[in-house]
């Protein structure tokens, strides 16, 4: 796999939107600011039901001893446990961890991160996965998306 398909996973650019905003909160904040305690309480939770989301998706994908990589072909379906309520819950705990951070370093510039950070995700990832789900386990899969929601 070549080096730039290696770094082409969601990981990789969830960390560079988080880095963008910490910089963004560290060197550019323009005197906004939306620090409270219930807005840190709010990133706080974002952050922590991200993980938890997250842990819940993984578990399933071991559960089911299939990949978690996007770029390699699953050799299961899962639409078991978390993802009977959302086909894509570990890009939505990404965003909501994105989210979070966004919120806990009080980077106010850095909120429309979150849906760019979505779309890129949906355009460089879901959509592609679909694709290859759809392929791969067309009646099954066709019954899923009718049934589960791409995000909630």
């Amino acid at each position: 796999m070549p080096a730039v398909r290696r770094l082409d996973l969601p990981p990789v650019w969830l960390a560079a939107f988080i880095v963008l905003a910490w910089v963004q909160a560290r060197l550019l904040p323009l005197g906004l600011s939306l620090r409270s305690g219930v807005v840190d309480l709010l990133g706080g939770l974002l952050v922590g039901g991200g993980i938890v989301l997250m842990a819940l998706a993984i578990t399933e994908f071991r559960r089911h001893h299939t990949t978690i990589n996007p770029h390699k072909t699953p050799v299961a379906l899962i639409t078991s446990g978390i993802y009977k309520r959302s086909r894509n819950p570990i890009y939505l705990a990404d965003t909501l961890i994105l989210a979070g951070l966004i919120l806990r370093f009080d980077a106010v510039l850095s909120l429309p991160l979150v849906p760019i950070f979505v779309w890129v995700i949906e355009r460089r990832f879901v959509l592609p996965e679909e694709t290859r789900l759809r392929r791969i386990f067309r009646k099954e899969f066709h019954r899923y998306e009718t049934k589960v929601r791409r995000w909630l």
